[in-house]
Order: C-alpha cells, then sequence, then structure tokens
C-alpha cells in the first residue's frame, strides 16, 4: 500500500491549523499539527513527519528558533522545511533561509500555492538532480582537511567532530566539490542543487553560500574555501579527492 506524505503543521492560530489539514488531506497527503513548540517536538518524537509547515509568529520559542533547533538536532537535520509568516519583507525571507528553511510563504496565502511547494519540495529532496545521486557519488570526499560523508550527508571537520548539514547545504557543497576550481554563476548553482522547477527570489544563493561558509568556518570577509567572484559567481578553491564509490 502506498505510504501518504505526512505534513506537520505547526500554528497558534486553530482555524489555520484546521483548515490546513483538511485542505492537505483531500489531495492525498496525512497531516498533524501542532500549536506551538512543545508540541511539535512530541508530534517528532511520535511521528514520521516528512515536512513541516512552521509559522514564525508562535508563543514561546518562536519559528527562527525552532527551525535553527531542528536543523542541529539528530534526526530532524533533513526534514524539509517552510516558513509561515504574516510578514512578507525579503529580510525575514533571507533570515528563514539562513537559519535552514527550504522555502518561505506569506500571509495570508493560498492552500494551492502552499500545497504546490510542498510537492516541489518533496520531490526535491527525494529525487535529486542527477548529478547529486547517491549512486554516482562516492562514499566520501575530502578537501582542506575536511570531509563530505556522501552517504551520511555531514561534514566531518580537520578535528573528526561532525557536522550537521541540512538538506540544501548537503546538495550546494555538492556541487561545489564536484566542479572544483570553476567559478559557477548563481544561474548555475540553482540549476544544479535544485532543477528546473523551482523560482527563489535573487538572494536565494547568496544566502545559502552564506551559510554553507558558516559550516566550513570559512570567514567571509577573506574566504579560504568559497571565494566570491565579483560579477560572476562562486568558486571552491583547493584541491579535492574522491573516495571509493
Amino acid at each position: 500500500m502506498e505510504t501518504l506524505d505526512h505534513i506537520l503543521v505547526v500554528d497558534d492560530d486553530r482555524e489555520i491549523r484546521r483548515l490546513l489539514s483538511e485542505y492537505l488531506e483531500k489531495y492525498g497527503m496525512r497531516a498533524s499539527t501542532a500549536a506551538d513548540g512543545p508540541a511539535m517536538w512530541r508530534a517528532l518524537d511520535s511521528l514520521q513527519i516528512d515536512l513541516i509547515v512552521l509559522d514564525l509568529m508562535l508563543p514561546g520559542d518562536d519559528g527562527l528558533t525552532l527551525c535553527r533547533n531542528l536543523r542541529s538536532r539528530p534526526g530532524t537535520e533533513h526534514i524539509p522545511v517552510i516558513m509561515l509568516t504574516a510578514r512578507g519583507e525579503e529580510t525575514d525571507r533571507i533570515v528563514g533561509l539562513e537559519i535552514g528553511a527550504d522555502d518561505y510563504v506569506a500571509k495570508p496565502f493560498s492552500a494551492r500555492e502552499l500545497l504546490a511547494r510542498i510537492k516541489v519540495i518533496l520531490r526535491r529532496s527525494r529525487s535529486m538532480p542527477p548529478n547529486l545521486r547517491a549512486d554516482t557519488a562516492p562514499d566520501t570526499t575530502t578537501f582542506s582537511g575536511w570531509v563530505l560523508d556522501n552517504v551520511e550527508r555531514h561534514l566531518i571537520d580537520p578535528e573528526g567532530t561532525i557536522i550537521a548539514l541540512s538538506g540544501a547545504e548537503f546538495r550546494m557543497l555538492r556541487v561545489f566539490l564536484d566542479h572544483p576550481n570553476r567559478v559557477l554563476s548563481r544561474d548555475q548553482l540553482m540549476e544544479l542543487t535544485h532543477g528546473r522547477d523551482t523560482e527563489p527570489f535573487e538572494r536565494a544563493i547568496d544566502v545559502q553560500v552564506s551559510r554553507l561558509r558558516q559550516r566550513l568556518r570559512d570567514d567571509p570577509r577573506e574566504p579560504r574555501l568559497i571565494k566570491t567572484v565579483r560579477g560572476e559567481g562562486y568558486v571552491l578553491t583547493g584541491a579535492v579527492d574522491k573516495g571509493a564509490a
């Protein structure tokens, strides 16, 4: 029997929770709801969740804090997150991406649009572009003292510490490691990491590169690993050693 995609809607508005869960179930998905952070963690401990729709403004820990904690918590770091908020400013969208959200929808929103975005992100997370598929990757890739584990999808720093990566961070780093010492434009990075079925705003790649630099402890003022080429894009410098497949 086919397993339904399970969506967790986290919003303190009871009516939004009800309407979204009914709409998602109408279109062939399973939906669970939570009104705040503690309820979200309880749901994640007891349910297999495929994607989280997370409101920014919540009582207690807000959506940004919860998303940041999701990305650092073993077992939840790869779950896709769509942020919901009543604020539509670009700065809010950038902050959401910086802490690991996969997409951003401003209230008031169309349930139909949200459903379409959910489907795109689920498809992307399960069917990565051909260049990033597991069957084409070595088990590990070593660069500048760092190791990327392509099976577990985490980083290992030069001291041996494991660093969790979100799905977007993993895809971005894989693309750089597959094309070392080559300048990649923002359009190329977007297509190689996300495919053709997404239309992000223009700052998305810059934000994702900035977040990846943080993981690599690469000073943005004088980056050693991922350098900016003004007017062209970004380049990962140094030798890359691909391990056994």
